[in-house]
């Protein structure tokens, strides 16, 4: 008997214990929200949180467009505009004895740059006014010559003799008055060496007590115009049917890494040399702030003055396999690997002819990263 009691209370709790479970488990399932639907991701688009560690190695910058380069960046070197300068040596020799001129100084035409205490000037007046003397003479000589001959008092043979002295006289100071113009008209031993075009004085070789003369191998002064340059540029034989007068190059210089200059094709060499297989050309450069300097390396990129098309620095640029891939930040934290098509790589920018938009912004620093992260993704 109490073991039946035993049983049927057993059966009465586990029944219980079912019954309160199935209720519990209705309950909680209706409770229960159904699970969110989440919206499908865009092709080829990644999302950062806001505070996502990977964005601080992220770096972008707005998409510029420009003139397609025709040529890879070649070798330049800056000169001085030969049309507007003058490397002045002296055509005597002497000794330094005052100089007018600094580095920097502004000059006008004939303007005195140095004066020179020098003997053979100073032999070239004595020459001028013994000539003058002379001529002054033999005219006189000739004159009374020409009078008694008309009143035939003297044989024209003596006339003729006045008149031929007359001649020579003549062609002597015209000699001693030339070659006194080719150092400067003065009477006495100071010679001033005089600039022949204006500009600015780039270039002093000389000081006081200097012993100068014509063999000096360096000019004494060299004045010029530093905001008008010359660039000369080497280009390879193979593209010289990329380069024509008038064209327009990029400059760059290692001193401004950050800055681009513009020059023009002036000339182009109608020589080869056989040892480089390279012609030479020159370009025209404005130098307004003179931050560029005779003598300097510069890179020299032709342009294609019809093409223009969207760059962007050569780091920003994926290359998986002969497609070619940019990183573009839609919004914050939003990053999208976009194919483009390459027309261009030089040497610091890659010019897209298919992708790619003025002012879209791309990441040029971290793009590796950000791939090896889209590849595992």
């Amino acid at each position: 008997m109490n073991v039946k009691k035993i049983a049927l209370f057993i059966t009465l709790v586990f029944v219980t214990s079912f019954a309160v479970f199935k209720i519990s488990h209705e309950l909680n399932k209706e409770d229960t929200p159904p699970p969110k639907k989440t919206a499908p991701k865009e092709a080829n688009v990644f999302h950062y949180e806001k505070n996502a560690p990977q964005l601080a190695y992220l770096k972008t910058a707005a998409v510029e467009v420009g003139q397609v380069p025709t040529t890879e960046a070649l070798q330049g070197a800056i000169v001085y505009n030969d049309d507007l300068t003058s490397k002045i040596t002296t055509p005597i020799a002497g000794r330094v004895t005052k100089i007018f001129a600094q580095i920097g100084d502004k000059v006008k035409l004939g303007q005195p740059l140095v004066m020179i205490d020098s003997p053979d000037f100073g032999q070239a007046n004595a020459d001028l006014m013994k000539s003058e003397s002379d001529l002054t003479l033999k005219n006189q000589a000739f004159e009374r010559a020409k009078t008694l001959y008309e009143g035939e008092v003297i044989a024209k043979k003596e006339f003729e003799n006045a008149e031929a002295d007359l001649k020579q006289a003549r062609a002597e100071h015209e000699r001693a008055l030339n070659r006194l113009k080719n150092y400067g008209v003065s009477k006495n031993n100071n010679f001033m060496l005089s600039t022949k075009v204006a500009g600015i004085v780039t270039e002093r070789q000389v000081n006081p007590g200097s012993e100068v003369s014509p063999n000096n191998m360096n000019p004494l002064f060299v004045v010029s115009d530093p905001k008008k340059l010359w660039v000369n540029v080497e280009i390879p034989e193979k593209d010289l049917d990329k380069v024509h007068v008038k064209q327009h190059l990029k400059i760059e210089a290692s001193a401004y890494p950050t800055e681009i200059f513009q020059a023009t094709v002036i000339m182009i060499s109608k020589v080869l040399n056989p040892d480089t297989r390279r012609v030479i050309i020159r370009c025209s450069l404005d130098n307004p702030d003179e931050k560029l300097k005779p003598e300097m390396y510069v890179y020299a990129t032709p342009l294609d003055d019809e093409a223009i098309l969207a760059h962007v620095p050569n780091d920003a640029v994926i290359t998986e396999g002969v497609k070619n891939f940019v990183f573009i930040e839609k919004s914050p934290g939003e990053i999208e690997k976009r194919l483009v098509k390459v027309a261009f790589q030089g040497h610091k920018d890659t010019y897209i002819s298919e992708g790619l938009h003025e002012a879209e912004q791309v990441v040029i620093t971290g793009t590796l990263l950000l791939n090896s992260e889209f590849t595992e993704n």
